[in-house]
């Protein structure tokens, strides 16, 4: 089973600059996409194919949304708030469903109308796929200079947003972990992260110590989420101590051409199904001019038999 995560810095942009051929020639059986930007009836019409949607938008205007495409309808979809946008090839609606509600863990309220998670129980396979977009977060008030910022002093505001954030979020992940496996599925979270983990993450680890997204308090929470039993970093356990393989560049400058990245998005799986990958990898386009995104797709391949997932 080919499984795919994307964070496509928008359908519509990513359609224009050859998302759908992407699609077709690498064939995915599961995508979960990230940074969907548009509301439901903006949509490009058939840019999924023969895939089942379904769609977390959110409530912020041209930001966010989460989605999953399946080549089966899903067994069961769940997100944050309730409700998804969930439709099949041939369908053209727009409005939400309403689905099983979700207890949510202490603090995650505050996020859960933003589009950023949304999870499906696949109907041939023991496994639960979950997308996730989280905040990018900021710096703490003690590292934020004026004039060597790109955005203007906030006095910490994202940076303490973003720890927020991870706080219920590790409580909600370890939620949704037991729930799949009370039913007896395996779980892979996927999506954009925004933290790179190791400095094998980041192509100038040195000079990032002291930005967002590698900081030392957001690489030991990183850390407190993988372990033996609970969840393996897929793609890092495919290349151990190696840089890379990065799957974000700016678009600024030379930041692509050079290689100048950072591994910020992720296939984290429960140990059985990990144990069951067969390749993974990035799909880095072979020149800047041919990027769908500033991200590029993290793809893996599981051979679902060989650990009797099927």
């Amino acid at each position: 089973m080919r499984i795919a995560t994307f964070n496509i810095n928008g359908i519509r942009a990513a359609q224009r600059r050859g998302f759908e051929q992407w699609l077709r020639e690498r064939e995915p059986d599961v995508v979960a996409l990230q940074e969907m930007r548009a509301p439901a009836a903006a949509i490009p019409p058939d840019v999924f194919g023969p895939y089942h949607l379904s769609y977390d938008e959110g409530v912020i205007p041209g930001r966010n949304g989460v989605a999953i495409l399946t080549r089966r309808a899903p067994a069961a979809v769940r997100t944050w708030t309730g409700s998804a946008l969930v439709r099949s090839p041939d369908e053209i609606h727009t409005h939400a469903v309403q689905l099983d509600p979700v207890t949510l863990a202490r603090g995650l309220r505050e996020f859960a109308t933003e589009g950023r998670y949304i999870e499906v129980d696949l109907a041939d396979s023991p496994i639960t796929v979950a997308s996730l977009y989280l905040p990018k977060g900021g710096l703490p008030a003690h590292l934020q200079k004026p004039g060597r910022m790109r955005e203007a002093p906030d006095g910490g505001a994202r940076y303490d947003r973003k720890m927020r954030f991870l706080d219920a979020f590790a409580r909600q992940l370890t939620r949704s972990r037991r729930d799949a496996r009370a039913r007896g599925r395996e779980l892979l979270l996927m999506g954009d992260l925004n933290i790179a983990h190791t400095r094998f993450d980041v192509r100038n680890w040195r000079r990032s110590n002291q930005a967002e997204g590698f900081l030392p308090e957001e690489r030991a929470w990183f850390d407190s989420l993988l372990s033996p039993r609970t969840l393996v970093d897929v793609v890092r356990t495919t290349y151990p101590d190696v840089d890379g393989p990065y799957s974000w560049w700016s678009w600024l400058g030379q930041s692509f051409a050079n290689d100048t990245g950072w591994r910020i998005d992720y296939h984290l799986a429960t140990p059985a199904l990990a144990r069951s990958a067969a390749a993974a990898g990035t799909d880095r386009e072979p020149s800047a001019d041919r990027r769908i995104s500033d991200h590029a797709a993290v793809v893996v391949d599981y051979d679902l038999s060989a650990a009797g997932l099927v």
